[in-house]
């Protein structure tokens, strides 16, 4: 059976129908709120060619017809055209990065707000990834009691600290000598190319306190590791607004994977070499998932992809608005960070 240009335009009303509506359609909704021209008993078969296919589903408690997940994928894949965004939409998200935002995390936080808020579904935004930043400076801060706080600044601005363990006895005026050789050794030096050498040369100047080295950086890269896991999210409760999810069962299941930061980051780790993924229904591989569409996209400075960002929804998710957001957030949140960079660098 062939999906020829007439059934296409049939499955297009049916999908667009069911992503505002979210009820099933029947054969006289398309007949009467389209143009397509076809009688009910012809686009009635059509519906059935289209179940056939697996294209369409039928829910048991009606006579209409849903979109399944491979009818979703073919719309995303070969129908729809992405949206225009909305002269308020547009004016919405302008204003919130025309703020003063001093950190990049404030940043990551208004980027998941603005986000959520004009989807009005669930957003994440994963924190960037530092591995390609290079080191401004690095500071060591004595807190007493054989600790300090190991402080890393990049070149795009991006800090990081951490807590580590000093030799016993240590001075703060040691720790500002170490600091400074560090920085003469390591400055501009690409971090991870800091936590793939050997620096034997370094180990050698720091004499007795050598061992110590490998603390700094082993704790470097802990940080470093643990903050690039960290994913900011916003709007959860909207999905509890759209009727997918007024069973409590289902929103239990979806609610619980949103406060698993592991599963977030999954969801969007790796995904920088795309402008765009998504993952309909059971494509994801998490089962209390199935339900859902998930999209991603990435940020970046300059030219240099640093973190993804994505939304979570129903698979009758709004594609077309939703990679309308996506691409210009998209582009604003790097403009943003590259300015930001820019600023730092004069």
């Amino acid at each position: 059976m062939e999906l020829d240009a007439r059934k296409m335009r049939i499955l297009q009303a049916i999908i667009d129908d069911y992503i505002l509506t979210a009820s099933p359609v029947g054969s006289r909704t398309i007949a009467k709120s389209t143009d397509i021209g076809l009688s009910s008993a012809t686009i009635r078969n059509e519906m059935s060619d289209l179940e056939e296919m697996g294209f369409l589903e039928q829910p048991h408690t009606s006579a209409g017809r849903i979109p399944s997940d491979k009818a979703y994928r073919l719309y995303v894949d070969s129908i729809m055209r992405r949206s225009q965004l909305s002269r308020d939409e547009l004016s919405f998200i302008s204003e919130h990065y025309s703020k003063k935002l001093g950190e990049v995390d404030d940043i990551v936080k208004q980027t998941a707000f603005v986000l959520s808020s004009v989807t009005r579904y669930a957003s994440m935004v994963l924190s960037p990834r530092l591995h390609t930043a290079r080191l401004r400076y690095i500071h060591l801060v004595g807190l007493g009691e054989g600790k300090a706080l190991l402080l890393i600044v990049t070149d795009s601005g991006l800090t990081r600290d951490s807590l580590i363990r000093i030799p016993y006895g240590m001075e703060q005026s040691e720790l500002e000598r170490i600091s400074l050789m560090l920085n003469a050794k390591l400055s501009d030096c690409r971090l991870d190319d800091i936590m793939a050498s050997r620096m034997d040369d370094i180990a050698g100047e720091l004499g007795e306190h050598a061992r110590f080295l490998n603390s700094i950086i082993k704790s470097l890269g802990e940080s470093l590791e643990q903050k690039a896991k960290r994913v900011e999210l916003s709007g959860a409760m909207n999905l509890l607004s759209l009727p997918e999810y007024s069973d409590v069962d289902r929103a239990k299941d979806i609610l619980s994977v949103m406060e698993k930061g592991d599963a977030l980051y999954e969801m969007l780790k790796g995904r920088e070499d795309v402008e765009f993924t998504i993952k309909i229904g059971h494509e994801n591989e998490l089962s209390s998932m199935k339900d859902c569409s998930v999209v991603t996209a990435t940020y970046k400075i300059g030219s240099e992809p640093i973190g993804t960002f994505g939304v979570i929804g129903p698979t009758r998710m709004n594609y077309p608005k939703v990679l309308a957001v996506m691409g210009h957030i998209g582009r604003t949140l790097s403009e943003t960070l590259t300015n930001m960079l820019d600023e730092e660098r004069k």
